[in-house]
C-alpha cells in the first residue's frame, strides 16, 4: 500500500474513533430526549420516577411552577421559532443547564428535595420553579 493511501486510511480510522467517542458522551442525569408523561404538568404519586413535561412556548414555560417527588424527571419540550434554553438559578440549581433549542426535548432528573428556580438564558423574563418533595 502506498504512503498516501495509508495516510488516508489512518485519517478515516481516526475520524471514526473520534466520532464514536463523542457520540457516547453524556452528562449524568440529563438527556436530550425524554419520554413524555401522559398527563403533562401533573405528577402521579402512583408512578414513582414519573416524567413531567414542561412546554417551552415563545414567551413562557408552561406550566411554570410544578411540584414533583425526588427521583422524578422533568422534560422540557421545545417547539417554536425562537431558541430557548433552561438554566438553573442559584447554587442548588447549577446542574440544570440545557443547550439552546428551537425544536427538541431536554430532561433532568431531580434526586434531592428542595426548590429549584430556572430561567431561559436568552429570555430571562421566562422563569419557572420546580419544587421537589421527598
Amino acid at each position: 500500500m502506498s504512503r498516501p493511501h495509508r495516510a488516508v486510511l489512518a485519517s478515516a480510522a481516526g475520524f471514526a474513533l473520534v466520532t464514536a467517542l463523542l457520540s457516547g458522551c453524556g452528562a449524568g442525569d440529563s438527556t436530550d430526549e425524554a419520554p413524555k408523561s401522559p398527563a403533562s404538568g401533573e405528577h402521579s404519586r402512583h408512578n414513582p420516577e414519573a416524567t413531567v413535561t414542561v412546554e417551552v412556548e415563545e414567551d413562557r414555560f408552561s406550566p411554570a411552577d410544578i411540584t414533583i417527588s425526588a427521583g422524578d424527571t422533568v422534560s422540557w419540550h421545545f417547539d417554536g421559532d425562537l431558541p430557548h434554553g433552561v438554566q438553573g438559578i442559584g447554587d442548588k440549581a447549577m446542574s440544570i443547564n440545557s443547550p439552546l433549542f428551537e425544536v427538541g426535548d431536554w430532561s433532568h432528573t431531580f434526586t434531592q428535595p428542595g426548590e429549584y428556580r430556572y430561567l431561559c438564558p436568552i429570555h430571562p423574563d421566562m422563569r419557572g420553579t420546580i419544587t421537589v418533595e421527598e
